[in-house]
């Protein structure tokens, strides 16, 4: 049984792409520091906030909510991932990479949606 938000994978990985996210923000250049490197770092930040947010509630339905609220904010740093790749802020190799982690993310927070959909108990491992 799961008996806190740490214990899930998805919030694992997703904390480990918000750091690796930071990482590669600290070399944009300065004229950035308003733009991408500020709204990908608060898209980060907010995936896995908004797991622990939606676990520390107690209710499968809010869970689900915060949940679907972490896969837009997964869905939005991937487009400014692309946005990096496009404008060579980034090595294209990297942005592939951590992208390639974004879809495993965001296909577990699709899991876990589905299943507090269907009323199975979230906190099952």
């Amino acid at each position: 049984m799961i008996t806190t938000h740490k214990e899930l994978v998805v919030w694992q990985m997703s904390m480990d792409l918000a750091v690796d996210v930071y990482y590669i923000t600290k070399n944009f250049p300065k004229s950035e520091e308003f733009g991408l490197t500020s709204q990908m770092r608060r898209a980060v930040v907010s995936i896995p906030s908004n797991i622990a947010e939606g676990y520390g509630r107690g209710s499968r339905n809010e869970l689900r909510h915060f949940l679907e609220v972490s896969s837009g904010s997964a869905s939005e740093l991937e487009t400014q991932l692309l946005i990096c790749k496009r404008v060579g802020l980034e090595n294209s190799d990297v942005v592939d990479e951590l992208c390639d982690r974004l879809k495993r993310i965001l296909k577990m927070l699709s899991s876990l949606i589905s299943r507090c959909k269907e009323g199975v108990d979230y906190k099952q491992k």
